[in-house]
């Protein structure tokens, strides 16, 4: 303990209180095991010229304050399409007949998987969230997740080209895409509460993509990146422009790392549709949500099973396309 009490010996402005902290042992905080480590709170007692831990928060949240009307102003009118796009979205979704969109969407499974197996699976997953009376919930969550798939694939997918031409972008977007991976998923909705209504269908939406949208851009780039330099020499040769090369060999080769990262981002749309029922949003997750603060045992298994189905679904759906891009190949 000695051999921290000179980092005390330069701290005169303790104020009356203490008349100067000149060791570790000044804080007199001690437990069994020894002295604790000095935390702002520990250093405010013993000194109260310093700030306690309080006053490093209310400095957070005031840069925060200062920044977020800025922010809005920003990000209100960008974002809004957002919001027409999942009450458009869920409006489809939940006035569509059954006896339409049910077998639409059976045949939407068989085009993109061309597998009966899956096809027969999907459909008895339908069939069963309308025999148990939660069809029009699947429903919602499922036109959520469809539309922050296709709008995190629509944002994603440029992204990602971006990054495979650009290095100078790639080192700005890895610690960017870092960050959101390692986010802790509740944590996502802190900063979106404090800007964006709390019944804002954009407020789950920005909340959803940005968890989901790191697959299909990481995945984009490195599809791009492996692309064969001969085969892009070829093209070179044969007097193909930098466009031609992207549309016509770089994005059909890269194809199975992007449907990869589509998968992917379809399986973590649908992951962080349940944890925005916290902030409204609608669906099975809502009713999930529910059973938990009711310790109804019932429904969080029926509707806990409905969301695995949902998933095993769209994967199987997804990975099927995928195994026929790559026969393709």
């Amino acid at each position: 303990m000695a051999t921290y009490d000179s980092l005390f010996k330069g701290v005169e402005s303790c104020g009356e209180k203490t008349g100067g902290l000149l060791s570790l042992s000044d804080l007199g905080k001690e437990d069994a095991e020894g002295f604790q480590f000095p935390s702002l709170d520990a250093l405010n007692e013993a000194c109260e010229s310093l700030p306690q831990s309080r006053d490093f928060i209310k400095g957070v949240e005031g840069v925060f304050d200062a920044i977020k009307p800025g922010l809005k102003t920003v990000l209100d009118p960008v974002t809004e399409p957002l919001t027409w796009g999942l009450q458009g979205a869920l409006y489809i979704f939940e006035t569509t007949p059954w006896f339409i969109m049910i077998p639409l969407l059976v045949g939407i499974s068989y085009y993109l998987s061309r597998a009966v197996g899956v096809t027969l699976f999907v459909t008895f997953t339908l069939l069963f969230y309308a025999f148990v009376d939660i069809y029009e919930h699947a429903m919602q969550t499922l036109a959520i997740v469809l539309l922050c798939t296709i709008v995190s694939i629509i944002i994603g997918v440029p992204i990602g080209v971006i990054m495979s031409k650009r290095d100078w972008f790639r080192n700005i977007m890895i610690p960017v895409l870092d960050l959101l991976q390692t986010l802790p998923s509740f944590v996502y909705l802190v900063p979106l509460i404090m800007l964006f209504s709390a019944t804002a269908p954009k407020l789950y939406g920005i909340a959803i993509m940005l968890y989901a949208i790191v697959p299909v851009i990481r995945l984009t780039d490195l599809g791009i990146r492996l692309v064969d330099k001969d085969v892009l020499e070829a093209a070179q040769a044969f007097g193909m422009t930098s466009w031609q090369k992207l549309t016509k060999v770089q994005l059909p080769l890269a194809l199975p790392n992007i449907m990869a990262g589509i998968n992917q981002t379809v399986m973590m749309s649908l992951a962080m549709v349940v944890i925005a029922s916290l902030v409204s949003a609608p669906g099975l997750g809502k009713f999930v949500l529910r059973a938990v603060r009711n310790i109804d045992i019932g429904y969080g298994i029926v509707y806990g099973v409905a969301i695995v189905l949902m998933a095993v679904c769209l994967d199987r759906v997804s990975k099927a396309a995928l195994n026929r891009i790559n026969a393709a190949q």
